[in-house]
């Protein structure tokens, strides 16, 4: 090649590198503004457990989130600590970002903060306008206040920030028009998760970086008005809780709908069937994830033909506005009935039920023919309504939702109901008891949560997570977390681990003995259980299966690759950013997915576990894999941790037909006669294996490697 050639050449790639660079996709800028909580105050190893920091780490390549949290801080700025002094704010200004994350007014109810109050929307709604003059296209994002577990009245006061900061700030949201996220619903029942009654944990911080994730990752509708595509135009506006409410009559029918800030794909819905505003907090949640919310009065018609004609009509009016052909429905204490009988009419519109304190069977509210109280009044009209004026019609009435388990159970949609066992109104023996055994014993889907002592009220739950993500599996709407990879954030030294030494720790005492160790012969990958074999781990405390290793590895060269708590995100994030292929083992052994079962579904789990198990084939292409999923768990073979761990076991059962891949589950070896697991070899848990157990498991790997 002559010299013009080349330089022609050398021109040609640098233009092309250099148009590459102009064309690639920037990262989109995340600014996480706060006071001590954002900033990861308190907690353990803050430099890599904060939430922003996590955030980071879920969302990946395509993501830069910035940390501008100060410890103190308030957002008023004739408070104590006021942000807008601080260099965090004039970065975080700078950092021109694409979404900025709002957390502040915890420390604005302190004391000596609570006089300049009155200044709030003032000074918050200035805060907001200042991103936007740095970008008119900002996505801006408030994150309500968590709880404060002090008592302290002088201090941060949790009356305080529940009775005025929150409202304050939905306020601010909804006059401001951006986006608000309630993180003190997330943690009201969860003061385990704050050491010192005020701060997060860094496992308090995964919530938090978990719920934000999905505010960043979901998937919306771009221009999309109900109102507009309605034409509604005799309404009247309201706030509710940081949202547009609108209320407005359909064929003389007094109806509500809700707006989300963004709607969600697909554009999800859920219709509340009475008792509008009661216990708000699945409702909130929902609208934060793009969820309309709408009310069709129904009241006194009991689920009466009249009522579903009404709720016909409103439905076909919903469908004009364009949202989704399925609906989720909601329907508390005397809401049940409208609720079921609708949904028997109309199954193939329903996405799913969540029913409160259901009443499912008129003789037991209102009629009080059992042991409910009754209403005497309610029952008049309850009559009248369906025609019942005879004992002979009262007897033989079948309009109840309890009458028709058959066509419920068939329709096949999913159920959930919360219930008080002491609900002396709507007696569960006499509605939620009977309905659930029916429906399960027709094959139906239902799952019931039943609260110890509590009585007809209060309804739902503080924490209303399990109904949200029950409401999101249903809609397909729930982001799997199982197959997000993340580094964990366990700090305890409960977890078998000297005093001080973090999951970060562990995470790198296995990296180094793989970068270092030169060929092995054994690596067991896993969680709590995986760690308890020892071996040459230099952190961990509790070592239950080193006599069994010693006993049936003793000829091979192996390492332990457990970290206790370990979920199947954190497995994938340690073989991703790991450097485990280094030790090029002969044979792996992959055994995770236990600690799981409380946060996932059984198709949620074996989704976290097929990811990880497609991670070991990569980084290690030459090795066999003694592939076990979950080691068996649940004592009693009928207990629900038992049913899960069958479930996850017939969908990963699958993926272990490659030559290189040895599948198996081992419920046999370590049960008894009746199914129950054999407590010579498992601790009390039903969990995790005790020193016998361990030997049963070694001597089962040691065997599988003779046999390659």
């Amino acid at each position: 090649m002559g010299k013009l050639a080349i330089v022609r050449f050398a021109f040609v790639l640098l233009f092309l590198v250099a148009s590459s660079r102009l064309f690639a996709q920037s990262p989109v800028k995340i600014a996480c503004v706060g006071n001590s909580i954002t900033y990861g105050a308190g907690m353990v190893n803050r430099e890599k457990n904060a939430y922003p920091v996590q955030l980071q780490a879920m969302l990946g390549e395509g993501y830069e989130v910035r940390n501008f949290g100060v410890n103190g801080t308030t957002l008023l700025k004739n408070g104590d600590h006021p942000y807008w002094n601080t260099n965090q704010y004039k970065s975080a200004l700078s950092y021109d970002a694409d979404i900025v994350f709002i957390k502040l007014g915890t420390n604005d109810s302190k004391q000596q903060n609570r006089v300049h109050l009155t200044d709030f929307e003032e000074d918050y709604q200035s805060l907001i306008s200042s991103f936007q003059e740095v970008n008119e296209k900002v996505r801006i994002v408030l994150l309500l206040p968590v709880p404060s577990f002090l008592e302290d009245t002088t201090s941060i006061w949790d009356p305080v920030i529940k009775g005025k900061i929150t409202p304050l700030t939905q306020k601010v949201a909804y006059n401001a028009g951006v986006e608000v996220i309630d993180l003190y619903q997330l943690f009201v029942d969860q003061p385990g998760l704050f050491p010192d009654k005020i701060h997060p944990s860094s496992n308090g911080a995964t919530v938090i970086a978990k719920r934000v994730y999905e505010a960043v990752v979901q998937k919306e509708e771009t221009d999309f008005d109900i109102q507009a595509k309605l034409g509604l135009t005799e309404i009247k506006e309201g706030i509710f809780h940081g949202f547009e409410q609108m209320d407005f009559e359909y064929k003389g029918v007094a109806c509500k709908i809700v707006k989300p800030k963004r709607t969600a794909f697909g554009k999800p819905w859920i219709w509340r069937a009475r008792f509008w505003g009661h216990e708000p907090q699945t409702d909130i949640a929902l609208l934060e994830r793009g969820f309309h919310v709408v009310f069709c009065d129904v009241s006194n018609l009991f689920g009466a033909p009249e009522a579903i004609t009404r709720w016909n009509n409103f439905y076909a009016l919903m469908r004009q506005g364009g949202l989704s052909e399925k609906v989720a429905l909601e329907g508390m204490s005397r809401g049940g009935l409208i609720i079921y009988n609708w949904a028997v009419e109309n199954p193939e519109k329903v996405a799913c039920i969540y029913a409160d304190a259901p009443v499912l069977d008129g003789k037991s509210w209102p009629g009080g023919f059992w042991k409910g109280k009754g209403s005497k009044g309610d029952w008049e009209r309850f009559m009248k309504i369906y025609g019942l004026e005879s004992q002979e019609s009262i007897d033989t009435f079948s309009g109840n939702p309890i009458h028709k388990t058959e066509a419920i159970a068939k329709a096949g949609f999913p159920m959930m109901h919360v219930c008080g066992e002491a609900d002396r109104v709507v007696p569960v023996d006499e509605n939620s008891r009977i309905f659930e055994q029916k429906i399960k014993e027709l094959g139906g889907e239902i799952n019931v949560i039943y609260k110890a002592g509590v009585d007809h009220h209060p309804h739902s739950l503080k924490n209303p997570s399990s109904i949200v993500d029950f409401i999101l599996r249903a809609t397909d709407h729930k982001i799997n977390f199982a197959t997000i990879a993340a580094p964990g954030a366990e700090y305890r030294s409960a977890a078998g681990w000297k005093e001080g030494k973090d999951w970060w720790a562990q995470m790198e005492d296995i990296d180094s003995l793989c970068r270092n160790s030169g060929k092995i012969d054994l690596l067991l990958i896993g969680n709590s259980i995986t760690q308890g074999w020892g071996g040459s781990r230099t952190l961990t405390t509790y070592k239950p299966g080193q006599e069994a290793a010693e006993m049936y590895f003793k000829r091979l060269k192996w390492i332990g690759a457990g970290i206790s708590g370990d979920r199947t995100q954190h497995v994938a994030w340690r073989l991703q950013n790991g450097h485990y292929e280094a030790c090029k083992a002969k044979f792996v052994v992959l055994a995770n997915g236990v600690n799981n079962f409380g946060d996932n579904t059984a198709e949620e789990i074996a989704k976290g576990i097929e990811m990880d198990l497609a991670l070991v084939e990569e980084k290690f292409p030459k090795s066999t894999i003694l592939f076990f999923g979950p080691l068996p768990t649940g004592l009693d073979k009928d207990s629900n941790q038992r049913k899960k761990y069958n479930e996850v076991h017939q969908l990963i059962a699958g993926l272990g037909k490659s030559k290189k891949i040895n599948y198996s589950n081992v419920i046999d070896m370590f049960s008894n006669e009746d199914g129950s697991l054999n407590l010579d070899y498992y601790s009390n848990d039903g969990v995790h294996l005790i020193t016998e157990g361990y030997k049963v498991w070694a001597k089962y790997i040691r065997d599988q490697i003779e046999k390659h």
